[in-house]
């Protein structure tokens, strides 16, 4: 690889325009990467027109809508592995990340998760059994291949009860999982802790508002730049040095319950990565690039 290789940032239609808008995450690293001297140009994932190999090096941004066209994106991402293009992340964790049956192999690694029942597409919603299986107030029912919060619901018993002919209906399109609510999302908050290169950059600590349950901010939630707990860093160390090999980033997501990690997601194709919220957290994502090409080199 050349020692200055052209480099697509990958984002989708929706969120390609914020890419010159200054205002936004994805302007201020672009902008960042090109002051160091970097050849580094936004593209859409499903551009046909485009022939990805005038590329060295794709780098996955905000293709946020792949969780919405999983199809056409592993299709997408099977046209890259023939070229043999140089993705970050790489293809095989992508392709590995963007189910959460991903959650059995990390199980089988002793990663303290939550509890999940797995309900394939064409399953039953069986209320019942669901909750005398986790004997818990409330339930988490979400799709397996999910982004921003897409058909997660919080139930009680009986709201569950009402909505099982929806979500049975929601069942018998894509697979899903379900999982104990934990209070500590709305007591506590959800910890990101970002990496580059496998080395930790910074921390927040995610919040919902009083009446929900979702941190994402499109859903009024907040993100507070706070420093995890030395036993927290720890743990997600962990996660990234076993599942996020060769990952430019990687965000572990999680809740601290009597000073124990419990993952909720590992997210290594299209995250937040809060790059505005640390002031070392740009310079970290470019190191991080960095080392990748030298090692290529």
């Amino acid at each position: 690889m050349n020692q200055n290789p052209r480099i697509a940032l990958i984002a989708d239609r929706e969120t390609l325009p914020e890419y010159t808008n200054s205002n936004t995450e994805n302007a201020q690293l672009l902008s960042f990467l090109k002051e160091k001297g970097l050849d580094i140009t936004p593209e859409v994932w499903d551009n046909e027109k485009l022939n990805w190999s005038d590329y060295n090096i794709l780098a996955l941004k905000t293709p946020w809508d792949y969780c919405l066209r999983i199809k056409e994106f592993h299709s997408w991402l099977d046209k890259l592995d023939r070229i043999n293009a140089f993705l970050l992340n790489p293809i095989q964790i992508i392709r590995w990340n963007s189910d959460k049956i991903y959650f059995k192999d990390m199980e089988k690694e002793g990663i303290k998760l939550v509890p999940t029942l797995w309900l394939d597409q064409g399953n039953d919603f069986d209320v019942e059994n669901i909750f005398e299986h986790f004997k818990t107030p409330k339930i988490i029912v979400k799709p397996r291949v999910s982004g921003s919060a897409k058909h997660t619901y919080a139930l009680t018993k009986e709201e569950a009860l009402q909505k099982r002919e929806y979500i049975k209906g929601l069942i018998q399109e894509e697979n899903f999982m379900t999982q104990p609510f934990l209070q500590e999302i709305q007591t506590q908050g959800e910890w990101s802790l970002i990496y580059f290169n496998g080395k930790y950059s910074h921390s927040v600590l995610k919040t919902a508002k009083s009446d929900d349950f979702r941190v994402q901010d499109n859903f009024g939630g907040n993100a507070h730049n706070l420093e995890a707990p030395s036993y927290l860093l720890e743990a997600a160390q962990n996660i990234v040095d076993k599942f996020a090999k060769g990952c430019l980033y990687a965000r572990v997501d999680g809740l601290d319950i009597n000073q124990e990690f419990v993952l909720m997601e590992l997210e290594i194709i299209e995250p937040q990565l809060f790059l505005t919220e640390n002031k070392n957290a740009m310079e970290m994502y470019y190191q991080g690039l960095l080392e990748i090409i030298e090692k290529a080199s």
